[in-house]
């Protein structure tokens, strides 16, 4: 049965020229290779969207097909008892989307090193040329080196350096970050960049250590915010300008005793304190004025008091723009809280900017997993409809083991690298994530369409006034769904088992 869909599949699909190259780590586990001289993508020329007023319909599936288009005209269907029917509005507007994107940490930044100059290349067009990639408009630089480090360690190791007189940026910078943050800027101009630091020098912590129990000392406040400036500074040499900076890493850690990863802690009213008084005065008064700070960068079970509280002091209020959420505890806190702070502060924006798998099972890397393909297309998904304006992986890149990484936390990756063969793998995360970075410009906006518990969806009006629809059929059967444009007409649509859809069409 699985083959015939298939079969049907690949015979409705129109031909591509760059189709995957698979490769099976087991069974349903499939990854598309690329290397030097191939990789799949998008035609570079094709148009999207059909002149004559049909739809494109991309699949990806867990039998194989990856972002296979085909065409689709408004019809009148036939409705039985097992269809799905999802109504889309696009009166009613929510959000407007900012972009999707990766962390240029260390270790991606040495794994792609280890790849020849042309595979390289095709690394990066992977995730951000707007043509052939996944169109990626954002981009997470560490302040410093993280758990995805070799090593640790920030921009001034020198005790009780208060000037800041031994401040620079480290190897690490020039060697993994600073090129291929460069090379994604190149590639898309509209990529915005945004920073977080893990921990401040060690000699301004309470603690004296990059790890465990410790908070910024409160005579080092303003020295720290001049840390912060004087990283902007730097990156700005290089072309690099920061659209937003947070408020430091996952706070919470810092207060976690045995805690490895690299941290500082930050209590709402601490923080609030240190933005109102530094860190917001000091970018206001600098050239880098009109970058961003961003509250919390942790995970959503600090929502909403977490914001509540910190933004109980109005000067901190006034220069914060957003709340930066992970989604590493999504599957104990429902969504409803980021509808909660929403609702609270309808002027702070929500984005979600970090997210990987592996990070507590005990196989790290997973290749060909389509399991944590459907993870992160449901959390995309998720997140769209409850108010975020964007999604952001962590490591673009990681070797087979899902590392380095100076603490051994090893993870998974969209994309892992194979420097012996001097190719990498597409893994389902990725496809997952190009179905709505690829099709969701910066400037859509969300709009209304019904949500199944089975048939999961989101949808958009992009700035081209053309509507995009992302689907996800979690059942193991093919779906039978009514989509209903009230504007527009109806389209059939018979879902594989198990797919991702993405429909593009104009309004």
């Amino acid at each position: 049965m699985w083959m015939i869909l298939l079969l049907i599949a690949l015979l409705v699909a129109e031909d591509n020229a760059h189709d995957c190259v698979s490769r099976n780590f087991g069974i349903d586990r499939i990854v598309c290779v690329c290397n030097a001289t191939y990789c799949d993508g998008l035609p570079r020329n094709e148009p999207e969207v059909p002149k004559d007023g049909s739809c494109h319909w991309y699949i990806s599936n867990k039998m194989g097909l990856r972002l296979s288009k085909s065409r689709i005209h408004f019809s009148s269907c036939r409705n039985s008892s097992t269809s799905v029917t999802l109504r889309l509005d696009r009166t009613k507007r929510y959000q407007t989307i900012l972009g999707f994107g990766g962390a240029f940490t260390d270790s991606a930044g040495i794994n792609i090193n280890r790849l020849s100059p042309a595979t390289r290349d095709q690394l990066m067009r992977a995730y951000y040329d707007p043509k052939t990639g996944s169109r990626y408009t954002l981009g997470r630089i560490p302040i410093g080196g993280t758990d995805f480090s070799t090593r640790p360690y920030t921009y001034d190791d020198t005790p009780n350096d208060v000037s800041l007189r031994h401040f620079s940026l480290a190897p690490e910078d020039y060697k993994y970050k600073i090129p291929y943050a460069k090379k994604a800027l190149q590639l898309n101009p509209q990529v915005k960049f945004f920073s977080a630091a893990w921990s401040a020098p060690v000699w301004m912590k309470t603690n004296n250590e990059i790890n465990g129990f410790g908070v910024l000392k409160k005579e080092y406040y303003q020295v720290y915010a001049n840390y912060i400036l004087k990283f902007l500074n730097e990156y700005k040499q290089y072309g690099l300008n920061m659209w937003a900076v947070s408020t430091g890493n996952e706070p919470i850690d810092g207060f976690v005793p045995d805690q490895a990863l690299n941290s500082m802690g930050w209590t709402p009213d601490a923080v609030a304190n240190w933005v109102a008084n530094n860190l917001g005065p000091t970018l206001a008064k600098s050239k880098f004025n009109r970058t961003l700070i961003m509250a919390l960068d942790d995970q959503r079970f600090n929502l909403p008091w977490y914001i509540s509280q910190e933004f109980q002091n109005r000067e901190a209020k006034k220069y914060i723009a957003g709340t930066a959420v992970h989604w590493y505890a999504d599957k104990v806190v429902p969504p409803t809280v980021l509808d909660q702070t929403h609702n609270m502060f309808p002027d702070k924006f929500l984005l979600m900017t970090e997210a990987c798998e592996g990070s507590v099972e005990s196989t790290k890397v997973s290749l060909g997993s389509w399991d944590r393909g459907e993870n992160y297309i449901l959390n995309i998904i998720e997140y769209m409809n409850h108010w975020s304006i964007g999604w952001v992986d962590w490591n673009i890149a990681l070797d087979k083991t899902g590392g380095p990484n100076w603490i051994n936390n090893f993870v998974d990756s969209p994309i892992i690298v194979d420097p012996d063969k001097d190719e990498f793998y597409k893994q389902p995360m990725y496809y997952a994530l190009k179905h709505v970075s690829r099709f969701v410009d910066r400037g859509s906006v969300r709009i209304s369409i019904t949500d199944t518990d089975k048939v999961k969806s989101t949808a958009f009006l992009t700035p081209s006034n053309e509507v995009v629809i992302v689907l996800y059929n979690r059942n193991s059967f093919v779906t039978d769904v009514i989509l209903n444009d009230i504007h527009k007409g109806t389209l059939c649509l018979k879902l594989s088992p198990l797919s991702m859809n993405t429909l593009k069409y104009k309004r």
